[in-house]
């Protein structure tokens, strides 16, 4: 399993702006992407900054979806994102919710 972790700087007061985008137009383009898994978000208490990690089945399907669909994501967040998102991404070697467990 593969992981892209996203963190953006959110524009003053719009945290509840950002949920609603993403679920009514985010995660839709999410769940029509092959590969993907889950998407997981969270939002600092203060509504400043959130993170948003996407769990993939291997590399090659994040990959595709990053060259292909998250030019358009970032056009639907712009709205409520201040700045470019810092992308960042990884394997994933443990979770308990995906039952994956570390290598040895």
């Amino acid at each position: 399993m593969y992981a892209r972790n996203v963190t953006m700087q959110l524009k003053p007061n719009t945290a509840g702006e950002f949920t609603q985008t993403l679920e009514k137009d985010i995660l839709p383009l999410l769940r029509k992407r092959n590969g993907f898994a889950d998407e997981i978000t969270f939002v600092a208490q203060n509504g400043k900054e959130a993170l948003a990690i996407s769990l993939w089945d291997r590399k090659e399907s994040a990959d595709a979806y990053a060259r292909e669909t998250y030019p358009e994501v970032l056009k639907g967040l712009a709205k409520v994102v201040e700045g470019t998102p810092e992308v960042g991404s990884f394997e994933v070697s443990n979770s308990t919710f995906h039952k994956i467990a570390a290598r040895s």
